[in-house]
């Protein structure tokens, strides 16, 4: 199994035959720490998120930990949660708005992302929003228009001033879909390469399933500085990728621009 876009560090865990195509949470939490503190000067941070749900749960945890590593217990000044469906966020973000925070990081899915950014304004949020790879899709900004310009989210590549490869993968996507591919697409394609890569290392199949199932595991754990749609990739056992993440901006025109690169 290849997953494209599960970054919870379970997805693998103890499971020699499960690999992903994405960087992982523990990572991407600390991106996101790092990058507030080193571009907005944050030193106190709030955090919104969906106590139901397992990746914005985790990825909050994950950035309140490396965030506090680096302003002391406590800079996390609120920290609060909602459940899957609310829509209503007016109490959690009176809290935030009050808190002092420098900054408000938002690891959820964009249609929640949408409602939150547009009700933060109405309260008076003018400060940085920070954002995760689940941001990363076109329905965002049909969702939240010009709240969203301005702001900054993690994710695993950026379809804005894409060159080589990448350009050319987004150029036939578009042709054939008629949109600009987000993340998932082109960590989709990235999966379904890296098993390709895998499968012609094994030189043939033997017809054997459990040989071959073998062969193909073993394989991908050796793929080395694989050229991805989204970066540049090297497995080990274990099954996940040391790759880079990217910062995008989003533009006053509403377009995902890549803003700069964090590496491992």
């Amino acid at each position: 199994m290849i997953s494209p876009w599960s970054t919870n560090p379970k997805t693998t865990e103890n499971r020699p035959y499960v690999f992903r195509a994405c960087f992982l949470d523990p990572f991407q939490g600390p991106v996101a720490a790092n990058f507030v503190t080193e571009e907005f000067k944050a030193k106190k941070a709030a955090v919104l998120y969906d106590i139901a749900s397992d990746y914005p749960k985790g990825l909050a945890e994950f950035f309140k930990s490396a965030f506090e590593k680096l302003h002391g217990a406590g800079s996390v000044v609120a920290f609060e949660t909602f459940t899957t469906k609310d829509s209503d966020f007016s109490a959690q973000l009176t809290k935030i708005v009050k808190s002092g925070a420098d900054v408000l990081f938002l690891p959820q899915y964009y249609a929640e992302v949408a409602l939150i950014v547009k009700q933060a304004h109405e309260q008076g949020w003018k400060k940085p929003i920070m954002g995760s790879d689940s941001w990363g899709s076109a329905e965002l900004m049909k969702l939240c228009g010009d709240d969203c310009k301005g702001l900054f989210f993690s994710t695993h590549y950026a379809a804005a001033g894409a060159k080589g490869a990448t350009k050319e993968f987004i150029d036939k996507y578009q042709a054939k879909y008629g949109y600009v591919p987000d993340d998932v697409a082109a960590l989709t394609w990235d999966a379904i390469m890296l098993l390709s890569q895998a499968l012609q290392n094994t030189k043939g199949m033997t017809g054997n399933l459990d040989k071959d199932r073998d062969a193909v595991k073993d394989q991908l754990t050796q793929i080395k500085d694989f050229e991805g749609i989204t970066g540049k990739m090297t497995f080990a056992p274990g099954g996940n990728p040391t790759k880079c993440a990217v910062i995008v901006k989003i533009s006053d025109k509403g377009e995902f621009e890549f803003y700069k690169s964090v590496c491992p």
